[in-house]
C-alpha cells in the first residue's frame, strides 16, 4: 500500500498548524502583550518609533501571555507529532529529514510572505497597534530579514 499520501498530507498540516501558532506568537506579541522586549526581531526602524504602552483592557497582558503559550505549544506538538508518526511508521533517517525539512520550509514561507510582504509592509496591522509606525512601515521593509536570515542558515 502506498503511503506517500498520508504522510505528505500530515505533513504540510503540521506546517500549517506551525503556522498557526506562529501567528498566535505574533498576534500575542504585538497586540496584548506589547513588550519592546519582545519586538528584538522586528526592523530597527520600527523598533526606534515604538513607544510603551498601556494594557488596552484589562487582563490583556495574561491573555497575550496564554496565547503565547499556546502557539509555542501548537509548535511543539507538531513537531512531537510528527516525530511520533515517523517512528510509528518506521521513517528513515532521509525521511525524518525531509518531513522536517518541508515543514521547517513552509514556515520560513509563511514567514517571508504572510509576516513580512502582508502584515508589515501591505496591511495596517502593525499601525493598528502602534501608530507611530505609520510612517516607518512599507513595501520598503519588505524582506529586511533577508540577510540576517541567510547569515544565520550559512553559519
Amino acid at each position: 500500500m502506498n503511503q506517500r499520501g498520508p504522510v505528505v498530507l500530515l505533513t504540510v498540516l503540521l506546517a500549517v498548524v506551525i503556522m498557526a501558532g506562529m501567528f498566535l506568537m505574533l498576534l500575542a506579541g504585538v497586540g496584548l502583550i506589547q513588550d519592546k522586549k519582545l519586538f528584538t526581531s522586528a526592523p530597527k526602524e520600527v523598533q526606534e518609533v515604538i513607544q510603551p504602552r498601556k494594557q488596552q483592557f484589562p487582563g490583556a497582558r495574561a491573555l497575550g501571555w496564554a496565547l503565547l503559550i499556546f502557539g509555542v505549544a501548537l509548535i511543539i506538538g507538531a513537531i512531537l507529532i510528527g516525530a511520533v508518526d515517523g517512528i510509528e511508521n518506521h521513517f528513515s533517517l532521509q525521511l525524518f529529514f525531509a518531513r522536517f525539512l518541508v515543514m521547517a520550509l513552509l514556515a520560513k514561507v509563511f514567514d517571508v510572505f504572510f509576516f513580512d510582504w502582508v502584515l508589515l509592509c501591505h496591511s495596517n496591522f502593525y499601525p493598528h497597534f502602534y501608530p507611530e509606525t505609520k510612517d516607518v512601515i512599507g513595501p520598503q521593509l519588505f524582506g529586511f530579514n533577508k540577510k540576517s536570515t541567510l547569515c544565520r542558515r550559512l553559519a
